[in-house]
């Protein structure tokens, strides 16, 4: 169980203090090897983007024949200093991430090593600015959003998990985790059943997906609405993309503290890791690829949506 890497993680990023290097050194010492830190500075601040890579017994970097599957944890800072002190509601995606590579190490060092690579990436920010939303008050970053994911979407990801705190709506009112349909390439395709039977079996009731709509695909700084950040990734890859969205019953702004559950984070820790082990497998797909096959054909491709559309400068 990963209860134990989610406390480590929560109690390593709830600090003012905490940086990038602090982050990846407690990943080197649980042995994964291949970890990177690069601080970039933008208008609003700067943070520190953290990457790792933990190889898979068949994994691309291994020369075989495994998939890659991305994790990405997605947020605008892990606090809102000055103006809140402790870890905000949003930093939950970078908790996650953080925690999916401590139990990975942990497994690695007792033996489990999963077939395919998984890459992590998010970032870390402990005094991150705040914007204002029409639901609840939610967290900006220092840096844009081609930024993020220039730095966290990585070419080598074949699948991407994107996690997020999804708590600022009231179109999920479910405490836990909520997984989207996948987004590939401008279209919403149908929620892949693996991953439903997957959230099944970690959380122990019925799946509950996250609704969104064509906005919320399309890139941030459009002037529309995009119920979060969560699916941003998906503007920058060829490759199907998922939201793992931590939710919650109420309305709870990203700025809020107080508001990260560990129980809710083990719950996509868990998740995560389990389509890691199914992904490298060949045992869970994002999409159909016959269906796809078919979609291309009959309605063509429907990329503009990962761009700024027409009229951009």
């Amino acid at each position: 169980m990963p209860l134990t890497a989610v406390l480590q993680s929560l109690d390593l990023l709830d600090a003012a203090t905490v940086t990038g290097r602090e982050v990846a050194d407690a990943i080197r010492a649980v042995g994964v090897k291949e970890v990177e830190v690069k601080r970039i500075t933008g208008r609003e601040g700067s943070t520190d983007f953290v990457r790792c890579v933990v190889p898979g017994t068949r994994g691309r970097r291994a020369r075989g024949d495994a998939p890659t599957l991305g994790i990405v944890g997605r947020l605008g800072g892990i606090g809102a200093r000055p103006e809140k002190i402790g870890l905000v509601s949003d930093g939950d995606g970078a908790v996650t991430a953080v925690a999916c590579a401590l139990k990975l190490g942990r497994m690695l060092a007792k033996g489990d090593r999963l077939p395919g690579d998984v890459l992590i990436s998010t970032h870390v920010c402990p005094d991150a600015p705040t914007m204002p939303h029409p639901v609840v008050t939610m967290m900006n970053s220092p840096v844009d959003m081609a930024t993020l994911n220039a730095e966290e979407v990585r070419p080598e990801m074949e699948a991407i998990l994107t996690v997020d705190t999804t708590r600022g709506n009231r179109i999920v009112n479910h405490r836990g985790i909520a997984i989207s349909p996948t987004v590939m390439q401008g279209w919403i395709l149908r929620v892949a059943e693996d991953l439903l039977t997957i959230q099944q079996h970690v959380t122990g009731r019925m799946p509950v997906v996250l609704p969104i709509t064509m906005q919320d695909i399309t890139p941030y700084g459009n002037e529309l609405f995009h119920v979060n950040s969560v699916l941003q990734p998906c503007v920058a890859t060829d490759a199907p993309v998922v939201g793992v969205a931590l939710t919650a019953e109420v309305a709870v702004p990203g700025s809020a503290t107080g508001a990260s559950h560990a129980s809710d984070i083990e719950q996509a820790v868990r998740f995560c890791l389990e389509v890691a082990k199914a992904f490298g497998q060949g045992k869970c797909r994002f999409y159909d690829g016959e269906e796809w096959a078919k979609i291309q054909a009959r309605y063509g491709s429907m990329k503009v949506l990962q761009t700024m559309g027409k009229g951009a400068s």
